[in-house]
């Protein structure tokens, strides 16, 4: 399966760290941000990595070429940050069929490999990734209301009255429907256009979106202090005793 990874973002709250440096190559815990995404993808059976660019580009190509521990890399270039919708867009060219996409600045360990399985099954067009959430904390995100089944039957962009404590977690899978989708999107009041609005338009298209209940935990490190919790987090995790 190939995995779109996106990570053109200026990642200016994270400054004076990506003053010259792009947000991928933010180091936590001596690893860039977007290694430790490769490294989580490999681990899944991810095969091919198309990677969005944007600010200070030519570092992140400069230092990855054309592959990463053997898998190999195709880079698109999202010239202006118009939303997340506009950065999948600029990798239609390279993707022929279901695919992984993920955010470039997330710290994940949990049970990524449950969305893919569950996209294998020819059930769903999508699946997410979710994350339960206090109430209090739902409307910074994309908020998910579900059905019976499980099935996502709404996303509501940072809402101020949240319908449920599911957010989408930055790690999805998607048909090539979502293309269709992302050309449809028009901009919001903040002039981006919206990947949470190019699933609501699969949602009324009667397309399936399966959310799977996150095992584990993950950060976005969007702000130094998320870097430090994450830092802190991965040395728990070295320093816990394995089972035998």
């Amino acid at each position: 399966m190939q995995a779109v990874i996106l990570a053109a973002g200026k990642g200016t709250r994270l400054r004076p760290l990506t003053e010259d440096t792009p947000k991928a190559l933010v180091e936590v815990d001596g690893t860039p941000l977007i290694e430790d995404v490769f490294d989580n993808l490999i681990d899944i059976g991810v095969t091919e990595f198309v990677v969005v660019v944007g600010y200070l580009k030519e570092k992140l190509i400069e230092r990855y070429g054309d592959a990463y521990e053997g898998v190999p890399i195709t880079y698109a270039h999202q010239r202006e940050q118009k939303g997340l919708a506009h950065a999948i867009l600029q990798a239609e060219p390279h993707v022929d069929s279901d695919f992984v996409l993920m955010l470039g600045d997330n710290i994940f360990r949990a049970n990524l490999g449950d969305v893919i399985n569950r996209q294998r099954e020819d059930r769903a067009d999508a699946a997410f990734l979710v994350e339960q959430v206090p109430y209090e904390e739902a409307s910074r995100y994309g908020v998910l209301d579900t059905n019976e089944y499980g099935e996502i039957v709404e996303v509501v962009e940072k809402p101020t009255d949240p319908p449920s404590n599911l957010v989408m977690t930055g790690f999805y899978t998607f048909t090539p429907a979502i293309f269709h989708a992302c050309h449809l999107v028009q901009p919001s009041d903040r002039g981006e256009y919206e990947l949470p609005d190019a699933i609501d338009l699969l949602i009324q298209s009667g397309r399936t979106i399966d959310a799977i209940r996150m095992e584990g935990w993950r950060i976005d490190v969007g702000y130094p202090e998320d870097r430090e919790e994450a830092e802190e987090r991965l040395r728990e995790l070295e320093a816990a005793p394995t089972a035998e």
